[in-house]
């Protein structure tokens, strides 16, 4: 049975984003949740990034704030190398179902992160495009954030640009220095036409590659955890490197490898691979957030 409608393929393939409840099932949602409160509790341990991942940079990215006192946990990494149940819930839930209605039948994942704002959390992402991270030999590709907390408009959601996907890939580098977010005059633009995204803790916010987003920091008393999963279709072929490198990295998740390649054209810089835990840095190069 197909886990989207007809009208919800046609509403994310004109908006470029779709909310969709339910995306994971109770039992997993709590082993989520359970696992990811079990790392904030071990940061309060750690002044500084921490762990390994397969190309030796931090697993675990703390803000700058960051206190045992005030955990201040923001990223982890490749979380489903990890943990049974993010490897579950990336590969074999209705989100992963989902993503094989819209880009399917044939579907590979390529990275995951938790990006997670605890209360009076400072971290801010500013805007751009994911596919300029991730470029690709096609653009078949669905970035889904599952929603491991509830997400308000007070706690840091998302924020998109409704049909953005349809126009330019914008650059992320500026003066020389790759930055992560657009121009500025572009995310002013962008401010003034954004929506945001909320939903019950289990739903998933699914995002086409191209569409312009997002999100302020986290003014409420509760925090705002999203698991985000990156996924492409089986004949997409990565054009630089895997910003979150992975062991399972091209793991075909629904239908079957074809050892096939599809090309549609386009014309980007490629992007600078984060030398630290994750591209907040590379962000807080470009000014003052968003």
């Amino acid at each position: 049975m197909d886990s989207l409608s007809e009208a919800q393929k046609e509403q994310f393939w004109k908006d470029g984003y779709l909310v969709v409840e339910n995306a994971v099932d109770q039992q997993t949602l709590a082993a989520l949740r359970g696992d990811f409160a079990g790392w904030v509790e071990e940061s309060r341990g750690h002044g500084e990034a921490y762990g390994d991942t397969i190309d030796g940079r931090a697993r675990f990215d703390l803000e700058p704030s960051h206190s045992a006192e005030k955990p201040g946990l923001r990223r982890v990494n490749a979380p489903v190398e990890v943990s049974p149940a993010y490897y579950r819930a990336m590969a074999a839930s209705r989100m992963t179902q989902c993503v094989a209605g819209l880009i399917g039948p044939n579907v590979k994942f390529h990275h995951s992160k938790i990006n997670s704002k605890l209360p009076g959390g400072e971290t801010q992402v500013k805007w751009h495009q994911d596919f300029p991270f991730t470029p690709h030999s096609n653009d078949d590709i669905v970035t889904a954030l599952l929603m491991v907390d509830e997400v308000t408009a007070e706690n840091g959601p998302l924020e998109v640009v409704p049909g953005s996907h349809k126009g330019p890939l914008h650059g992320l580098w500026h003066d020389g220095v790759f930055t992560g977010a657009v121009e500025d005059g572009i995310a002013e633009d962008c401010a003034s036409k954004a929506v945001t995204c909320t939903g019950r803790a289990g739903s998933v916010c699914l995002m086409h590659t191209r569409l312009l987003h997002g999100s302020a920091a986290n003014m409420s008393n509760g925090s705002r955890t999203l698991f985000i999963c990156v996924y492409s279709a089986e004949d997409a072929v990565p054009y630089s490197a895997n910003p979150m490198p992975t062991e399972y990295e091209g793991l075909v998740v629904h239908g079957e490898k074809t050892n096939r390649v599809r090309s549609v054209a386009y014309d980007i810089e490629l992007p600078q691979k984060p030398t630290t835990a994750s591209f907040f840095d590379q962000q807080a190069k470009h000014g003052e957030a968003a």
